[in-house]
């Protein structure tokens, strides 16, 4: 299975959209939350593959086993992970919480500070899955 770079971002409006670059074929999702982004996204590409597969055209290779791993704006990685509490985030990552919620609203963010939220969220991600719990 051949991985596929889908990029998650948050509109100026609040909605979301979701596009693959790398591919030929434009496939597109559109939601007003990250999850219906998803669907749509995926709902896309199927209608694609129907459609070359109706008309009796052989399915492009890229479209052929292809897992798509989501990216996100910042924006919409904290809008799919609600969960997450943006200031206590930025604390555990010594990051300004302020400076943090305005990435979290879509201000701009260089690329150094992207690197260092990512490896942040990475980093919590390989402790929480090392947690064993116990009754």
């Amino acid at each position: 299975m051949r991985k596929v770079t889908a990029i998650i971002e948050k509109g100026e409006d609040g909605s979301y959209s979701i596009h693959a670059p790398e591919l030929e074929n434009v496939i597109i999702g559109e939601g007003d939350t990250v999850a219906e982004a998803k669907d749509d996204f995926v709902n896309s590409r199927n209608e694609i593959l129907e459609a070359y597969i109706d008309e009796g055209l052989p399915v492009p290779e890229e479209l052929r086993d292809v897992e798509f791993e989501y990216r996100y704006d910042l924006s919409a990685f904290y809008d799919a992970h609600p969960y997450l509490n943006v200031s206590k985030l930025a604390e555990h990552m010594h990051i300004n919480a302020s400076l943090m919620r305005q990435y979290r609203r879509g201000q701009y963010i260089s690329e150094e500070q992207v690197m260092r939220i990512q490896e942040g969220i990475r980093s919590i991600g390989r402790e929480l899955a090392e947690t064993t719990l116990v009754r």
